[in-house]
């Protein structure tokens, strides 16, 4: 039923304008779309909604990803920007903080003004 229909994807933040210098700013997304209550930005043709929350929740999760051809590149332009990468201690990452998942995906992770954590995945070699 939904098959044909675009998803929509939505993020809390306490800061409208501090999630846009991230969003746009950092991560260069394109702003579309602006109110009192959300900033939409277009993330290669994906609807991502930051909406205006008094306190968001912070997952013990991933929310939101992009998968990426070449993750290094992406990280190295992404801490370029400012960007900071997160570190777990139950995993094993190599100096630019990128994990090799089991299945050989490579996946790192970042967090927003908010604190929701943000990834990127790279799809293992063939």
């Amino acid at each position: 039923m939904l098959g044909d229909s675009h998803p929509v994807a939505f993020i809390g933040s306490s800061d409208l304008a501090v999630s846009r210098e991230f969003y746009e700013g950092m991560l260069g997304l394109r702003l579309v779309e602006s109110s009192e209550f959300a900033y939409a930005f277009d993330a290669n043709g994906t609807q991502l909604r930051v909406t205006r929350v008094a306190r968001p929740v912070q997952a013990p999760y991933t929310v939101l990803g992009w998968r990426v051809e070449d993750i290094v590149a992406s990280v190295r332009a992404l801490r370029h920007a400012g960007v900071a990468f997160r570190r777990f201690d139950e995993l094993d990452q190599d100096e630019d903080d990128v994990w090799t998942a089991p299945g050989g995906s490579l996946v790192v992770w970042f967090a927003d003004p908010d604190r929701n954590l943000v990834s990127l995945q790279q799809a293992p070699a063939p």
